[in-house]
């Protein structure tokens, strides 16, 4: 594991035990959960997100959780089960290597997790692989006003503290069509604002892994 994910994942166990508020968006609010969805949550912290979609999925749905933190997965695990919900599972594993099989996933959810890697094209990559085809995600997200110099995008504590690894909002968006993703729609955008060394915005995006071509013609 690199420098800057070794400092995210001891920020993040810190973090597992505090009382404080993780997400920078509120994507679950735009995903339209339905019965018997399959649900993954990508950076789902202490894994109120994964409850909450794991209820809206019902008994023949399920919600889904990975992190890189051992202690969020924990904690995670922990409120679960004090909870009594059953329909639900924590994955320990990389953004960049999700450990889901191919076309699994109904819905991806995610808030301010993805500005963590340094290889984001690879996330959205890997968001399109297990999306079911005409399965679609949420994402919640911040993005940089102009380049990060190389002295912050390097620096561990400035990624883990969300604004290092923040990319342009051009290059976020590449990174999602790079992927196949279409139907893109911005469906929350904030105004810029100050982050750390940087002007950075707040959005949530919303898109659709494509149906194949003889489905569309059917």
């Amino acid at each position: 594991m690199s420098e800057e994910a070794n400092a995210i994942t001891r920020r993040y166990d810190a973090l597992s035990r505090e009382e404080c508020c993780l997400s920078c968006g509120g994507a679950l609010s735009h995903a339209l959960i339905e019965k018997g969805h399959v649900c993954l949550d990508l950076g789902c912290g202490k894994g109120f997100d994964v409850l909450r979609m794991a209820s809206l999925a019902g008994s023949n749905g399920q919600g889904i959780g990975v992190d890189i933190s051992d202690g969020m997965i924990a904690v995670a695990k922990e409120n679960a089960e004090k909870l009594g919900i059953r329909n639900v599972r924590f994955i320990r594993c990389p953004l960049e290597r999700i450990e889901l099989g191919d076309a699994t996933v109904d819905v991806v959810l995610s808030n301010c997790t993805i500005n963590h890697s340094l290889q984001q094209d690879l996330v959205w990559q890997e968001i399109a692989r297990v999306l079911k085809p005409g399965g679609r995600f949420v994402v919640s997200d911040i993005y940089a006003l102009e380049e990060i110099p190389p002295a912050y995008r390097l620096d561990p504590e400035a990624v883990a503290a969300c604004w290092g690894g923040a990319v342009t909002r051009e290059a976020y968006l590449n990174h999602v069509l790079g992927a196949g993703l279409t139907g893109i729609e911005v469906v929350e955008e904030s105004a810029p604002y100050r982050k750390g060394e940087v002007e950075v915005a707040s959005f949530t995006l919303r898109g659709t892994r494509p149906l194949p071509a003889r489905m569309t013609e059917q």
